[in-house]
Formats: structure tokens, sequence, C-alpha cells
């Protein structure tokens, strides 16, 4: 199954849909490909990805925790200002997606990139960006949300702009293919918090919104069975 839906952020889903990043980036961008520890190398992914950006100017920027650190994304802020990067690819799971988030609006900023997180600084644009999923939990492939923490005083904060919602994301089972069950089960519980979070925050919504988490809740309840055949594709995603 392949389909593409617009949400505003554009999904690509399907097995081979990262080939749609050759069109979904403007040919005369240049592009900052943002990823985490390397896995994406072992797993066809980097191949993939840089096969599909061979008529783009592109550099990389590796090394995103699994909660992404403002003292590592300077560094890729220095990267977007020094090499003139107009567009950013976050290839990874939630923390790769939220991290690069960060990245596109602090890199219009000229003062310490914190400013967004405690509101000093508002952006009224931002670096556009794309995603290739690699690890389903956040949705924050899909959102304007970002989380991010300060090692120098132990802060984890987040923001919401919708500057930075992705203008497209790649969804293909493939990506999911070799991640081992602990990890399914780490993005399944990760998923449910944030169905969780929706109940019990204020306002508590809509009607139309009680049924689309409830929906959610049963989805992440029929998970228990197919963990057993992580190489499933209709269950991945």
């Amino acid at each position: 199954m392949k389909f593409s839906y617009v949400n505003p952020t554009v999904i690509h889903f399907g097995q081979g849909q990262i080939e749609q990043i050759t069109n979904s980036i403007p040919k005369d961008s240049k592009v900052l490909v943002i990823y985490g520890g390397g896995s994406i190398k072992k797993n066809g992914v980097y191949d993939q990805v840089t096969s599909a950006l061979g008529d783009h100017e592109w550099l990389e920027f590796s090394g995103v925790e699994a909660n992404p650190t403002k003292e590592t994304l300077d560094k890729a802020i220095d990267i977007v200002k020094a090499e003139n990067v107009t567009y950013l690819l976050a290839v990874g799971g939630g923390s790769v997606i939220d991290g690069t988030k960060y990245v596109a609006a602090a890199s219009l900023h000229d003062g310490d990139s914190w400013d967004l997180i405690t509101g000093v600084y508002k952006p009224e644009t931002a670096i556009p960006l794309g995603v290739v999923l690699t690890l389903p939990a956040t949705g924050s492939e899909s959102n304007m949300g970002a989380v991010v923490t300060k090692k120098a005083t132990q802060e984890k904060l987040g923001f919401l702009s919708p500057t930075v919602r992705p203008a497209f994301a790649v969804l293909d089972p493939d990506a999911m293919k070799t991640l081992p069950e602990r990890q399914l089960i780490n993005g399944l519980v990760d998923a449910w918090v944030h169905v969780c979070e929706q109940y019990i925050t204020s306002p508590t919504g809509t009607w139309f919104r009680k049924v689309m988490l409830k929906c959610c809740f049963a989805t992440c309840l029929y998970w228990e069975t197919p963990l057993n055949n992580v190489t499933m594709h209709g269950e991945r995603i």
C-alpha cells in the first residue's frame, strides 16, 4: 500500500517512498541531512536518502542524542549559517526531528538559540525541513512542537511554532525493518503516553477529538500480537 496525504505536512507512506525526497526538496536547495548515532548507515536508509539527493547539493550532521541537547544542536546551527544551508532533512525518530526543528528556527536568529525556548525569540519564519521517519512514536514528523534539553542547566523544555512544521514526511515501513523489539515497544509506549496527554490536559477538546484518541488507544492495544512478527509491513506505521 502506498499513498500521499496532506495534513498540512505531506505524508508519503509506503515501501520505496524515500525516493519521494527527490521531488519534495527544491533542486536549487543546499540540504543539511541531520541524523543520530549512525544506525541509518547499517539499515540502508542512509544509502537511499543520499541516492534520492543525487541532484542536490547536500552535507550532513550526525550525533543528535536521544534527548537532543542545545549544545549539540548549536553545532548544527553553526554549519547552517557558515554553509548557507537552505533546507533541512531529518532522518530519524522524534529526537532527531525535534532537534532539526530547533535548528530550523534558531538558525535565523542572531542571538542565543535558547531564546527560542524562553520566548525571547518568536520566529516568524524558519528554514524549511522534511523528514524521513525511522522510529514511529512521537508524531513529531507532522506537528509543530519540539523538546530540547540544555545540559548546562539540566532544563528540558519545549516550544511550538507553525514555522517548523515539516513540509513533508516519508513513512516507509522498511526503514523500521531492523528495529529491535525493545525499540518498537518503546515507540508504542511513547505513542500511548502522547495520547494520554491529550486526555489529561486542558482544554479537553471536542467529541471528534475524543473519538480519534480512542482509535489511537485501540491501535496501541492491537500491537500486542504483531510484536511477535516485526517483519509485518501493515503493522509498522
